[in-house]
């Protein structure tokens, strides 16, 4: 007779074969809240990916990234392809979940059953994605999504984070680059795969464009060489020839090995991040049953042991046991 443990893995290995939108939509909540069911859901989702082209959306405030999302998985639905949206919103200080006022440029995307999209607050967590964000990318991608977009926060800088998610990165900015151009010049020519100047019926479109080709005529050459475009997403124009570059960009992955190579990374990263935590428990579990040790991290409070000597001392007496 089988367990109940066992029950539940069978239910959640069959949930994952059915693929079901609404189950889907309790398998990404619980991530989310981890909840009981998390670890497990990860464990099964693990080993099911591989499929789905990642594609993040980020940028300062105020470039239309929601309107520009909308825009771009209208047309990709259009070709009958399995989209995911994740858009990471910044915090209800009164619900603590998302703020969800840009969802409402996405209402178009309702008619489209191959559409899903997840809002998540930020929680406080810095970088531009919600802490969740890599796991609840890695549900989708087990539900054999053709592809996946994350649209970041907007917090006034590029958010670094999504490097660590996504597979092309696109950089959303407008007309007259302003402040803006303070972080262009801090490093994102390392990050963004594509760059987008949107609004580009506003004045000094065409010098922005002017300028970003500068800075990467400037930069290090590497072998994909960032395109530049214009887009006015709420006319609908330049979405096709972005969607073209995409496309190109996920090409240039395949055909260097690199989209193998960022899967891998991106795998051994997570287990890196596991082990660290399973590791950090072990610690906090000895320290907190030790009152000796209480009594040396005083110390170390006071000044009158050095933190790295207890450090090395906890690190020894965890590992021997």
């Amino acid at each position: 007779m089988k367990s109940r443990e066992a029950e539940k893995l069978e239910d959640l290995s069959k949930i994952f074969e059915e693929k079901s939108d609404v189950a889907l939509g309790k398998l990404v909540k619980e991530v989310e809240n981890q909840t009981g069911r998390r670890v497990e859901i990860l464990k099964q989702s693990a080993t099911r990916v591989g499929k789905a082209h990642i594609i993040g959306i980020t940028g300062p405030p105020g470039g239309g990234k929601s309107t520009l999302v909308s825009k771009i998985c209208k047309e990709l639905a259009k070709e009958g392809l399995q989209i995911a949206v994740v858009c990471v919103d910044p915090t209800s200080p009164f619900t603590h979940g998302a703020l969800l006022g840009d969802r409402v440029r996405m209402l178009e995307l309702a008619k489209f059953p191959n559409v899903f999209i997840k809002s998540l607050a930020t929680r406080g967590n810095l970088g531009g994605l919600a802490a969740s964000t890599a796991e609840i990318v890695q549900v989708f991608d087990a539900f054999d999504r053709d592809i996946i977009i994350i649209e970041t926060v907007g917090v006034g800088q590029v958010e670094f984070d999504v490097l660590e998610v996504a597979d092309t990165v696109v950089l959303v900015n407008v007309p007259g680059l302003g402040d803006s151009m303070q972080t262009l010049k801090a490093g994102i020519m390392e990050i963004a795969d594509i760059f987008v100047i949107n609004q580009a019926d506003r004045p000094g479109a065409d010098e922005s464009v002017k300028d970003l080709r500068m800075m990467i005529n400037e930069s290090q050459p590497k072998d994909w060489k960032p395109p530049i475009l214009k887009t006015t997403a709420t006319l609908e124009e330049g979405i096709t020839e972005l969607i073209l570059q995409i496309e190109e960009h996920k090409k240039y992955l395949q055909q260097s090995g690199k989209f193998k190579e960022i899967r891998e990374s991106r795998n051994l990263k997570m287990f890196k991040e596991q082990l660290a935590s399973r590791f950090s428990e072990m610690v906090e579990s000895y320290i907190s049953a030790d009152e000796s040790i209480q009594q040396d991290i005083e110390q170390v409070k006071r000044g009158t042991l050095d933190p790295f000597t207890l450090a090395e001392k906890i690190g020894e007496k965890v590992t021997i046991k």
